[in-house]
C-alpha cells in the first residue's frame, strides 16, 4: 500500500495513476470537496479526506502503508502563518503518524526555493519540513522539483501564463536573467515513482528538475510564442523599484498584486542539477523548449 497526500493536484494525480498502473494499491489523502477527487477515483483503493493541518484528520492515515509520498502543501498564501500551520505542522503530523505505523519509506516533495539565498515564507517553511523529515528516524528521500508544467495545469506556471496574457505591454521584474529549469509533470512523476523500492535512494535529496536551463526572459518569450502573442513588448522594471512598490502595497492591501515572494521567485536562480537523479533513478527529463509546445493548447 502507498499513501499519497495531495494526490489530486497536477503532480499528485499523475503519480496516483502511474502507481496504480504499476500494481500498487493507493490511498489518497485530499481536502474535503476537492474538485480533483473525481479524476483520481478510478485509480485509488481508498480516498480519505481532511487537512494535514489537523492532527486528528492525520491520525491513522499511515496505518498499513509501506510507502508515503508527501506532496500536500500550500504554495501561495497571503498570510505567512498558513505556511507554518499547513506545511510545517502538517508535515510534522504526517511524519509522526508514519513513524507510529512503521512506514518503510517516506518520500517528501520539497521545493527548489529552499536554495534561494533570499528566503520567502514559503521557502522557509519547506526548509523546516526537510529538517523534520531528516530528523524523523524514518528511511526517507527528499525531492526538490523546479517549476512544474503540464498540459492541464501547474499552479505557478498557470499564474505566470495569466500574467503574460493580462497586459498588452508586459512589465517584468528585473532583467529576467535568473535561470530556471521547468520540469514536465510526467518526467517528475517518473522520477518519484523510481524512488520507491530503490535501495540507493534512502537518506538522499534529489533535484527533479528539467532537462535544460533558460532565463526567465527566454521562458516568457517561449510562452508568449505558444500563446500566439510573440511580439508583446517586455519592459524590465528595476528590482529595487518593485521591492519598494511591494512594501507600500502590502501596507494598504490585503492581497497586493505585487509581493516579495513573487519578486524572489522571478529574480533568483532555480537551476538545480539533476545529475544524481539521472544516475540513481534513470531520470530522463525533457528540454522545456521541446516539451512545452506539446502542452498547448491548454486543457482546462
Amino acid at each position: 500500500m502507498v499513501l499519497v497526500t495531495g494526490g489530486t493536484g497536477v503532480m499528485g494525480s499523475v503519480l496516483v495513476r502511474m502507481l496504480a498502473e504499476s500494481g500498487k494499491r493507493v490511498r489518497v489523502f485530499a481536502l474535503p470537496n476537492d474538485p480533483g477527487i473525481p479524476r483520481v477515483r478510478e485509480w485509488t483503493t481508498e480516498i480519505r479526506t481532511g487537512s494535514i493541518a489537523n492532527k486528528d484528520d492525520v491520525f491513522g492515515l499511515c496505518e498499513g502503508m509501506e510507502t508515503v509520498y508527501h506532496l500536500a502543501a500550500v504554495i501561495i498564501a497571503s498570510d505567512p502563518d498558513i505556511y507554518r500551520k499547513v506545511n510545517v505542522a502538517g508535515t510534522r503530523y504526517v511524519v509522526r503518524d508514519a513513524v507510529k505505523h512503521g512506514v518503510k519509506h517516506f518520500i517528501h516533495v520539497s521545493s527548489a526555493s529552499v536554495v534561494y539565498p533570499k528566503a520567502t515564507p514559503y521557502s522557509l517553511s519547506k526548509r523546516e519540513c526537510e529538517r523534520i523529515v531528516r530528523s524523523s528516524g524514518l528511511t526517507y528521500t527528499i525531492v526538490r522539483p523546479t517549476l512544474v508544467y503540464d498540459r492541464r495545469g501547474g499552479l505557478e506556471f498557470d499564474l505566470f501564463l495569466d500574467y503574460l496574457r493580462r497586459f498588452p505591454v508586459i512589465p517584468f521584474i528585473g532583467a529576467g536573467r535568473a535561470l530556471k529549469r521547468p520540469v514536465f509533470a510526467g518526467d517528475l512523476v517518473e522520477g518519484l515513482r523510481a524512488i520507491a523500492d530503490n535501495n540507493r535512494t534512502g537518506g538522499k535529496t534529489y533535484n527533479l528538475s528539467g532537462g535544460e536551463a533558460l532565463s526567465m526572459r527566454d521562458f516568457a518569450r517561449l510562452c508568449l510564442r505558444l500563446t500566439g502573442t510573440p511580439h508583446k513588448p517586455i519592459i524590465p522594471i528595476p528590482v529595487w523599484l518593485c521591492t519598494i512598490a511591494a512594501r507600500l502595497l502590502s501596507r494598504f492591501m490585503r492581497n497586493p498584486p505585487l509581493r516579495w515572494p513573487v519578486i524572489a521567485g522571478v529574480t533568483q536562480d532555480a537551476d538545480l542539477d539533476p545529475s544524481e537523479a539521472i544516475v540513481d533513478l534513470g531520470y530522463c527529463p525533457a528540454k522545456v523548449t521541446e516539451k512545452l509546445p506539446e502542452c498547448f493548447p491548454r486543457v482546462v
